[in-house]
């Protein structure tokens, strides 16, 4: 089957407040979504007029300076803070786990701004901490795997099956195209969820479920 990918940009103009701007370091790297990247040149001119530095963030599979894709994430040295425009809690957090720098999100539609620093650095650790030792006890495991191109795993999930059923324990593989967290709550044997998915939901989404979740590169 083929695949078209096709870009849907975001129209509508909007800029930063100067609240935001005000908080700045010198140095900023701009990152964001596709649907965002036609706003990344105004608002790069506008931080460079309060006299900032300006850089573009540099995705090791992005098509587009500034863009993030996935969890692709190269370390940038150069820059003192990183400022993601978009939504979601995915991207920022991955941000700040992998450059070891302060983030600020600024979502367009709110015009709100949320700061990720080094006490949310702390509390991911300690969830994702939390998570694998969960995973390490349960017995009865659930790996989700997703049909949709991109995502599948397959053979990641056949594999991690395998380990698991050598080490005693049960596991399951549960195939879906989109994942309904409900659906989920019919099987209550299962006491931890492995992700194969989209490593967002492992970040947005672990809120969905009363049982633990995970992503499978967190294992």
């Amino acid at each position: 089957m083929e695949t078209l990918f096709i870009e849907a940009r975001y129209t509508e103009r909007f800029r930063l407040p100067k609240s935001l701007i005000n908080l700045l370091p010198n140095t900023v790297t701009l990152v964001t979504t596709i649907q965002f990247l036609d706003s990344l040149e105004e608002i790069k001119l506008q931080l460079e007029h309060a006299n900032k530095r300006v850089l573009f963030f540099k995705g090791e599979h992005s098509k587009y300076p500034g863009q993030v894709l996935g969890c692709s994430m190269n370390k940038q040295e150069d820059t003192e803070l990183f400022l993601y425009i978009g939504t979601g809690e995915f991207h920022p957090k991955a941000l700040l786990l992998k450059q070891n720098k302060p983030v600020f999100s600024f979502n367009p539609f709110t015009q709100q701004t949320h700061k990720l620093d080094e006490q949310d650095v702390k509390l991911l650790k300690n969830r994702q901490n939390g998570a694998i030792l969960k995973y390490k006890v349960s017995e009865n495991i659930g790996i989700i795997v997703s049909t949709k191109p991109g995502q599948h795993h397959l053979k990641k999930a056949e594999a991690l099956k395998q380990t698991l059923i050598s080490d005693g324990k049960n596991a399951y593989i549960f195939i879906t195209n989109t994942l309904n967290f409900e659906e989920l709550e019919n099987f209550p044997f299962i006491e931890c969820w492995v992700n194969t998915m989209c490593p967002r939901i492992g970040f947005d989404d672990v809120k969905r479920t009363e049982k633990v979740l995970i992503n499978i590169n967190e294992i």
